[in-house]
């Protein structure tokens, strides 16, 4: 069986130079499906067409089949198959397909449908433990957030932090980083994880932490499934509280809103402090074009934001986005906490916006978005979204030669979004990069394709986004990244990278794992 194309790492560990290589083929060996997971894997077109793209819907790749696992012992069989094999193949494992540039694609290989397991699963796999002082959640990496925070909330529970979208995978957001507005506090998802069980490249089934096994386990965290697939994660929880005192405040002028952000991430727990923070950016005629993505503002409010973005010469405005959380005996203190905060800051005057919600309504509150975005087919359309992690030093630069450079005169679908976080809550023993200043904005360029042509220039603007930012020596790095290089990846881990490059000889000797990443580049021959 003729190998289709040759892959080589170069692995640099001191003066030593060590060489691994792996043969992809573009059929899958013939006795894999003599194997004990045989009836699980799924080869005709409808399944494999499935697992052909992603979110993204701007990069396509077929496997030559699908694994439907029944239990995390099922993916552990075909990868040591593969890894023992003559011909190793591609894994993959795929949740919900979230990645936007084909990261969880297995061109020619397998890929592992993750949600298969929920499906299966018996037990369930989502166990609270409420007892004691450190209550925690064993959550499989097939489940959904939503499903979890369901789990939890029977106890009167909740995970401290949480992406603003519930409907992705626990896996698939801890192979990330999984950030959102408590990230300032409590740091990513990833910093706030007990335990994990992990299927390295080799097919082992390993249970880690930060005192067993503490390499593989800070290597999985935000290692874009490179060294292991995450197949149960031991989470951090918290007491829940039942409503949100959810606000917008509204800002023309980009210095006063960058300073108000890191006002309000600086306040330690306790302090009168919000408990989630983040930030959007309106470009021009976002607020009167296209459907509502969001009824938190009347036909009225939005009037009075389209007047005020018209008054600015840019044609941006900004939002702070808010939360307080709080039990209902305590309404009466929320309202003086909202107003003590709200004091402290320089929003334009009357544009304070405010709702009362449940806990779950707020963190479950794009689910509303993607509903009516899906009513009039807006949601499977391409995305191709660009993430940055950009230094505190240089936000004002990027505001102002992307946001009211690059973009001057852009209409865009979708949102931007850009507010900061504190480096000192990520573990740096992490795969997971940052911005090396103290605090760090994340900006989310999360543009949909709508229209004709829509792609091409999309995908030029992000081109001149990048450029810019490498031109004028930004420092940002990449969030749920995508390069074309080796050079790229290098340059993207840093410091980090020759720890990455020992780690994967380490736990994916054959480098099947998650190949729609391309961080190591085939080559023609062995060396």
């Amino acid at each position: 069986m003729a190998g289709r194309c040759l892959i080589a790492f170069l692995i640099m560990a001191s003066c030593l130079s060590v060489f691994v290589s792996v043969s992809v083929s573009g059929q899958l060996p013939g006795d894999l499906f003599a194997l004990g997971v045989a009836s699980r894997l799924r080869v005709d077109g409808n399944w494999t067409a499935r697992a052909s793209s992603d979110f993204g819907r701007i990069v396509t790749a077929a496997p030559e089949a699908v694994l439907h696992p029944a239990t995390p012992a099922d993916i552990a069989e075909l990868v040591r198959f593969s890894a023992s094999s003559p011909s190793p193949f591609p894994v993959a494992p795929r949740g919900q397909g979230h990645s936007v540039r084909g990261q969880s694609l297995a061109p020619g290989g397998v890929v592992v449908d993750m949600r298969a397991l929920a499906a299966a699963a018996a037990p369930r796999r989502v166990n609270v433990s409420a007892g004691g002082a450190a209550p925690y959640v064993d959550a499989g990496g097939e489940q959904l957030w939503a499903d979890v925070l369901r789990a939890t909330l029977e106890h009167g529970l909740a995970p401290r932090v949480w992406t603003d979208y519930l409907r992705i995978t626990v896996a698939g957001t801890l192979s990330n980083a999984g950030i959102g507005g408590q990230a300032f506090r409590h740091g990513p998802q990833i910093a706030n994880v007990l335990e994990l069980d992990v299927i390295t490249g080799r097919g082992d089934m390993v249970t880690c932490s930060r005192d067993k096994d503490p390499d593989l386990f800070f290597a999985a965290l935000g290692g874009l499934g490179q060294f292991g697939i995450i197949t149960r994660a031991r989470i951090g929880l918290e007491p829940a509280p039942r409503r949100v005192r959810w606000a917008r405040l509204v800002y023309s002028d980009v210095v006063t809103f960058t300073r108000d952000q890191e006002l309000l991430i600086s306040k330690q727990d306790g302090e009168a402090s919000f408990d989630y923070v983040e930030g959007q950016v309106q470009l021009n005629r976002t607020l009167t074009d296209g459907p509502k993505s969001t009824p938190f503002f009347s036909d009225a409010d939005i009037t009075r934001l389209a007047g005020l973005a018209s008054e600015s010469t840019s044609g941006v405005i900004y939002f702070i986005e808010v939360a307080i959380y709080y039990n209902e005996s305590t309404i009466t203190s929320v309202d003086q906490k909202l107003e003590a905060i709200l004091e402290q800051l320089s929003f334009e005057k009357g544009f304070v916006f405010t709702k009362d919600v449940s806990y779950v309504q707020f963190l479950d509150r794009v689910r509303e978005e993607e509903r009516a975005l899906r009513s009039i087919g807006m949601w499977e359309v391409p995305h191709p979204w660009l993430n940055f992690f950009v230094p505190r030093s240089r936000i004002l630069d990027f505001d102002a030669g992307v946001l009211k450079g690059v973009f001057a005169g852009a209409n865009p679908v979708g949102v931007i979004l850009m507010y900061p976080m504190n480096k000192h809550t990520w573990d740096d023993r992490m795969t997971a990069v940052t911005s090396d200043d103290d605090v760090f904005y994340a900006v989310g360029l999360l543009r949909s394709a709508v229209a004709a042509g829509d792609v091409v220039r999309l995908e030029k603007e992000n081109e001149a986004v990048l450029a810019f930012c490498n031109n004028e020596g930004f420092g940002c790095k990449q969030y749920l990244p995508h390069y074309t290089s080796q050079d790229g990846w290098q340059r993207h881990f840093g410091a980090k990278w020759n720890k990455v490059v020992e780690l994967k000889a380490k736990y994916d000797p054959h480098g099947i794992l998650s190949p729609g990443q391309k961080i190591f580049s085939p080559m023609k021959t062995i060396i």
